[in-house]
């Protein structure tokens, strides 16, 4: 456990190191980032006189970066405990948000980018654009837009793109695009603010190289051949995933998000999330030599796992809603292998997870695990992981979704009373919701979030127009 003046040096997302240390306890860590980075493991002394780190890149404000982290959550592979000092008085000791040691060196690359890449003008031009309104003109004449907009998306726009006209838009940092590249490449190597883009439907060749791109969505037919910005920290494959990628270091600092396998040239990624859906094979990615963590998310079907031990680095592992994983199915003992995380399991199949890793050494995490006859019942209901945070509002969660999906099943779409009927159905089960909440309080934003998703979907069976069932959704529910 660690204690107030503990100094850990953590990975940086793009290499080097920066450090943090530990500023009160309790419940949770407090965890203050400093104002370090450095090519290699700092020792214990070179932190002495080192202040917090101040953020005010973007929207940030200039406050010291600290974190409250949960107590019991473990060091992840790589970071060092270099030992302890005394907290300094300018390190705060209390925190408003809540993190992991996971993400803790993000904002130090953020900020540094912010600082050594963001041309000034850049700078001021976004501290400035907090409020109002702007007219950007993207070729078919000036728009209103908010001043303070962060993300647009051009995929249906028609003809050419007048790219200058981006520049009334002075905190955009996200664009979507769709199809041919039209300019697009050198308009975002003009501008190194935007650093997101999703791009659906992309060209056989896609050079990305010269971009400041931190977050790279693919989606659609892929293109053949990718070549991607040093900078880049996150790659989304939602459709085809590309031939070939071109990345720095084989793609070392790149967290790959992939439906449809590993292209070539991505041999360096050490961070692999797959979305699933049936079984999971190691030989889907085996390109990946380097591969040191690995999440997998199934979706129905929940499949099992296979081919992990040909990985030799793999020391972590998370797996969710990973119902149909049995302990056979997971790397052998005495590997790599030193955290196993687990959220979403058959609790008749938890014993045999840690019996199996008993004094190998690994960590082993199992969240929400559930029994067998109550999953038969709920294993496709997208509610069902609402009992872990309260059993009974959980249920009555679940009865509510699969009341409505019946009665959704059953009408007639083509009937012309059908959307009347759905209306009713849809009511009920947002009140029913509303008095989940009344009772027992569990909807938070990410519950609220979800509630929506799926009500959408319900509405959507239904063949309730989208922007009809928005506005319900928004009128009936009370959380």
């Amino acid at each position: 456990m660690l204690e107030i003046g503990d100094v850990v040096a953590v990975p940086l997302p793009l290499g080097g190191y920066g450090a943090c240390q530990v500023t009160a306890t309790g419940e949770h860590l407090t965890v203050c980032v400093l104002d370090w980075r450095s090519d290699a493991v700092p020792a214990l002394d070179d932190l002495r006189t080192a202040g917090p780190l101040r953020v005010d890149h973007h929207s940030w404000s200039g406050d010291p970066e600290v974190v409250d982290v949960p107590a019991g959550e473990h060091l992840p592979a790589g970071a060092v405990l270099l030992g302890r000092l005394p907290v300094l008085p300018g390190l705060p000791g209390a925190s408003a948000a809540f993190g992991s040691w996971q993400g803790m060196g993000l904002q130090v690359v953020l900020q540094r980018r912010w600082e050594l890449e963001v041309p000034a003008a850049v700078r001021e031009a976004y501290k400035r654009a907090a409020r109002g309104r702007v007219q950007a003109d993207l070729g078919h004449g000036p728009v209103s837009r908010p001043a303070a907009l962060s993300a647009l998306d051009l995929r249906d726009h028609a003809g050419d793109v007048r790219w200058a006209g981006l520049d009334a838009l002075p905190r955009l940092t996200q664009l979507t695009w769709r199809g041919a590249e039209r300019g697009l490449v050198a308009a975002l190597e003009a501008r190194p603010l935007i650093t997101a883009l999703r791009w659906e439907d992309p060209p056989e060749a896609v050079d990305l190289s010269g971009t400041g791109l931190h977050g790279l969505t693919l989606a659609g037919a892929g293109p053949r051949r990718v070549a991607l910005p040093p900078g880049l920290m996150a790659l989304w494959l939602e459709g085809e995933a590309p031939e070939t990628v071109e990345a720095a270091d084989g793609g070392r600092w790149i967290r790959l998000t992939t439906r449809s396998g590993a292209p070539r040239g991505l041999r360096g990624v050490r961070d692999l999330v797959v979305e699933a859906s049936g079984d999971v094979s190691g030989a889907c990615f085996g390109g990946l030599a380097e591969l040191e963590r690995l999440s997998v998310r199934w979706a129905p079907p929940h499949g099992g796992l296979a081919g992990l031990d040909a990985h030799p680095r793999l020391h972590t592992l998370e797996l969710t809603d990973a119902y149909g994983v049995e302990a056979s199915m997971l790397p052998v003992p005495g590997g790599p292998l030193r955290l196993l995380r687990v959220d979403g399991f058959r609790s008749s199949r938890s014993r045999a997870v840690r019996q199996r890793y008993r004094g190998a050494g690994v960590i082993v995490e199992i969240r929400g695990a559930k029994p067998d006859h109550w999953l038969e019942a709920n294993l496709d209901n997208p509610l069902r992981d609402w009992v872990d945070d309260h059993k009974r509002a959980g249920e009555a969660a679940c009865r509510a979704y699969a009341a409505a999906s019946r009665a959704i099943a059953a009408l007639d779409v083509d009937d012309p009373g059908a959307v009347a009927d759905a209306r009713t159905i849809l009511r009920s089960f947002v009140e029913t919701l509303n008095g989940v909440e009344e009772r027992y309080e569990i909807i938070d934003t990410l519950r609220r979030e979800e509630a929506g998703e799926v009500f959408s979907a319900l509405a959507e069976r239904a063949g309730v127009p989208a922007s009809e069932a928005e506005a319900w959704f928004g009128d009936w529910r009370a959380f």
